[in-house]
């Protein structure tokens, strides 16, 4: 029935202030204001329907993109949009585009490498969307190891140019996205090369297509790479193909705030630090990591709704039957999913305050935390990103085989989700650069060098290395002090441990390779300890609201407890936990459990997610699923007509043949 809500008597349960959880997961009163009217603003614009996507032609789907894309833009300078604004209008537009790349790739790359003159040509312009660029790193046959690309960047000292060159087909630039159809410049990487000498990897802006018909200039070789993973999904993207044939561009497009090359050929550090890129890489991964907590949340929210209108079997006397989300096997998969969605979303914010200390360290020349704060942002990708895709694929299999459904959302959320798993460093490539890190960190424990930021508990080594948990209860668990040093007892064990077997080896980049599967579990257990370390910080923290600090801690508990039970093989063998102790978070954990119940569908309505962002039926606000379900079977374009395209050509025919001879 319409009106009517479904999730009423759910909501009446709650032990804390919605509305205050609310400001708590946008960050602040004011980002809550700014998100609420944006994506309102957004779902009562019928321009911005996306109920249709999955059933569009790959045509279709992506020229609705474009409209979508350029409508969007207008909305914003209509309204005067500040930068904040926009950067939620295009949130929750929720469709991915040509202009992602641009704001989110190209122009920070600007910002981050070129120097003052340049960025006073380029941004602009950029600004104004009078050109459109995107970031052409990856190539065919390198992605990874940004090192080994091969595109060439030649100086040609007579014409005082660059000649950019694909030498090879695995030279040609492979899935930039908005690069295939619609980007106008690119950030191209290419090997530096001046008097036959390479220079290694450096950033070059350049025009691929007339500003006048939109043509590609003489050299160049681009279109799109094909059809992606899902329907809808990622196929709203242009990700292209490109390939120089020796075309010229001005000395002065090399991205030069770092290094330079002169009018004579000569190739010079300038007096700006090479570490100052890095601050972009950390501002990027800062970002993936709260995105990381938006997708996730979206697929909980969904899941958490449908568990409470799905009900089946537990009928009592012809009554109604017991809803999915009373069942212990649906709250111990959802529920810490529910807590991951938070513990990201709280480490996401820790990393924005990461972001602001390197930048200004940065700009003072203060270069001590960098090697932290690189190795802290690539684990915690690494982590956050890995866990939201394995996490929305759960949700859909939470609702069963309704999940299945295009019109659950959940199909669509994973295809477009999973890419982030490899793009902006592959997963299991960074948590190796993290061990690599981690091994740095214990080889100088003897040198009197203290570990610094999220590797400050290396310092307490010999401690870590001999203590016990010394729970004997199961509220221990929640002492938050017992959790700290198990988890910083289970990281430092895994990390020496590593460290000792690597001595063995002569050859350190032989054992390196060998213990490589090992090294990456040091590295994630490092990275959830930085996780939990900082949703326990969120809890020593002042948070308004009846009740809502107390949802919280639960939520603190259940997310370190999950962790604890799901890997506790590390802990017992590192002998920090006895299995006994083991049991006991066990028995905790199913005890948040039962806290969390009445609470859930409270917990996900804090995300305050408009049912036009869910894009999902059985994540309707009003919980009014079946009617729906049964009306959107009927907009499929099957359903046009009674008989199918085909039945009198197939169909018929082979009901109608004469079947006297078979033995069936």
């Amino acid at each position: 029935m319409e009106g009517v809500d479904y999730h009423a008597e759910e909501r009446k349960k709650a032990e804390f202030d919605v509305e205050s959880m609310k400001v708590v997961w946008a960050g602040s009163q004011h980002a809550l204001e700014v998100s609420d009217r944006i994506s309102k603003l957004v779902a009562d614009d019928p321009a911005f329907r996306k109920d249709e996507r999955t059933m569009l032609s790959r045509k279709e789907l992506f020229k609705n993109t474009l409209r979508k894309a350029v409508y969007a833009w207008k909305r914003i300078v209509e309204l005067r949009l500040s930068e904040e604004e926009a950067s939620r209008l295009r949130f929750y537009v929720d469709e991915p585009a040509f202009t992602d790349l641009h704001w989110g790739m190209f122009i920070p790359a600007i910002k981050g490498q070129g120097t003052d003159e340049q960025q006073q040509k380029w941004l602009p312009l950029a600004y104004k969307m009078q050109i459109i660029g995107c970031y052409a790193q990856t190539e065919l046959g390198h992605g990874s190891n940004v090192q080994g690309l091969e595109t060439t960047a030649t100086f040609d000292a007579r014409t005082d140019e660059f000649v950019i060159h694909s030498p090879t087909l695995t030279s040609s630039k492979w899935w930039p996205g908005g690069l295939g159809k619609v980007s106008t410049h690119a950030v191209v990487y290419a090997r530096l090369i001046t008097d036959g000498k390479d220079h290694g990897v450096h950033g070059f802006i350049v025009q691929l297509r007339s500003l006048e018909d939109h043509m590609p200039l003489p050299g160049i070789t681009v279109g799109d790479i094909g059809m992606k993973f899902g329907n809808g999904a990622y196929n709203t993207m242009d990700n292209g193909l490109l390939r120089f044939d020796h075309v010229r561009i001005p000395r002065n497009q090399m991205l030069m705030r770092v290094s330079q090359v002169t009018r004579e050929g000569k190739y010079k550090q300038s007096d700006v630090p090479r570490q100052l890129v890095y601050g972009t890489m950390v501002y990027v991964r800062q970002t993936i990591v709260v995105d990381a907590s938006s997708a996730l949340s979206k697929a909980v929210c969904i899941a958490t709704r449908y568990s409470a209108v799905r009900r089946q079997f537990g009928s009592q006397n012809g009554g109604p039957e017991t809803q999915v989300i009373d069942y212990k096997t649906q709250q111990s998969r959802l529920f810490p999913l529910l807590a991951s969605a938070y513990a990201f979303r709280f480490v996401g914010e820790w990393l924005k305050w990461l972001y602001m200390d390197v930048t200004q360290r940065l700009q003072a020349n203060d270069f001590s935390t960098l090697p932290e704060a690189h190795a802290c942002t690539a684990g915690l990708k690494s982590l956050t990103t890995s866990a939201t895709a394995d996490g929305i694929e759960e949700c859909r299999k939470l609702c069963g085989g309704h999940g299945y459904l295009c019109s659950s959302g959940l199909p669509e959320l994973f295809a477009v989700y999973v890419p982030a798993c490899t793009y902006e460093g592959d997963n299991t490539v960074l948590l190796l650069q993290v061990a690599r890190f981690l091994m740095k960190t214990v080889s100088q424990l003897g040198t009197g060098k203290q570990p610094v930021g999220t590797v400050a508990y290396m310092g307490r080594i010999e401690h870590l290395m001999q203590c016990r948990s010394n729970v004997k209860k199961s509220e221990d668990w929640l002492n938050y002090n017992q959790v700290m040093e198990a988890f910083e007892a289970r990281a430092a064990r895994m990390s020496v441990s590593c460290a000792r077997n690597l001595s063995k080896y002569a050859n350190p980049e032989e054992g390196f390779a060998e213990l490589s599967a090992d090294l990456v579990e040091a590295a994630v257990a490092h990275c959830q300890l930085i996780v939990v370390s900082k949703f326990i910080d969120k809890m020593q923290q002042d948070v308004p609201g009846e009740g809502v600090k107390r949802q919280l801690e639960v939520l603190c508990g259940i997310y370190y407890l999950y962790l604890i039970h799901k890997h506790q093989g590390d802990f017992l063998a590192t002998s920090y936990l006895n299995p006994k102790q083991a049991a006991l978070a066990n028995d905790q954990l199913r005890a948040l459990y039962s806290q969390v119940r009445p609470n859930a569908i409270a917990l996900v309505d804090a995300f305050n997610y408009t049912d036009h962002f869910l894009g999902s039926i059985l994540g309707r606000y009003d919980g009014n699923v079946y009617p729906k379900l049964y009306e959107a079977a009927w907009k499929d374009p099957l359903n046009e007509t009674v008989l199918p395209d085909g039945y009198h050509e197939y169909i018929r025919p082979l009901l109608k043949q004469q079947l006297h001879s078979a033995r069936l």
